[in-house]
């Protein structure tokens, strides 16, 4: 069944990754993909627009179902496979309104982000001001001091919203982002520890940003966050 998905797909994007760790997840393994550059504009390529109209990525398809979206392809994938690989809807009302809510928390968390990691390459240059930046600063900062109360009310050891499950998948890739960008493990303790409980699970390995394996350094953008 694997062999009839393909997916297109860009290195260290977290909504890329999101489809990676759910197929990881799912067991479906043997899928068509290929890694596209962002530098070189491949996201924009006929390819991507076929699949893809809006030029983004990933670009993902199973049979002739197109999914693009990021959240919605990790949803198609656990209601088409629900008795493959891992469960990552549970069956409980409340699990599942909490995992709702923290899946599109999670998809804000990833804007928030990109306003202020990529800004520069998003607002053309005699358009961009200290005081936007110093407004997207604060909007990220206290969007990570909610998730780390989040994290704080959670049991200990626990996920998102109690078992492993697609709130995980969604938010996962954009705190490891966050870190990669150096935000502090000493201002956001309970992220940290949530990175850490996450970073080794076999989808999030096999699935790792292969640049970030070769350059593990990462950078600077958030560290006074």
């Amino acid at each position: 069944m694997a062999k009839s998905m393909s997916l297109l797909w860009g290195a260290g994007s977290p909504p890329c990754w999101r489809v990676q760790i759910t197929l990881e997840e799912k067991r479906l393994r043997g899928y068509k993909h290929r890694l596209l550059s962002f530098e070189r504009g491949e996201h924009k390529s006929q390819e991507v627009l076929e699949i893809n109209p809006r030029g983004q990525l990933p670009a993902f398809k199973h049979g002739d179902n197109i999914v693009n979206e990021s959240s919605a392809a990790c949803l198609y994938l656990e209601n088409q496979f629900k008795s493959q690989g891992n469960k990552l809807i549970p069956d409980s009302p409340a699990e599942q309104a909490l995992l709702f809510q923290r899946l599109m928390e999670g998809l804000g968390l990833t804007d928030k982000l990109n306003s202020v990691v990529y800004y520069d390459w998003f607002v053309p240059e005699e358009e961009r001001c200290d005081s936007a930046v110093k407004r997207n600063k604060e909007a990220l900062a206290a969007e990570l001091k909610l998730w780390e109360g989040y994290l704080e009310k959670a049991a200990a050891g626990s996920y998102l919203a109690g078992a492993f499950s697609l709130a995980d998948v969604i938010v996962f890739p954009s705190v490891a982002y966050a870190f990669r960008f150096g935000l502090s493990v000493g201002r956001f303790p309970k992220l940290a520890k949530y990175y850490r409980l996450l970073k080794d699970r076999p989808s999030i390995k096999a699935s790792w940003p292969p640049h970030w394996l070769d350059s593990p350094q990462g950078y600077d953008i958030l560290k006074d966050l």
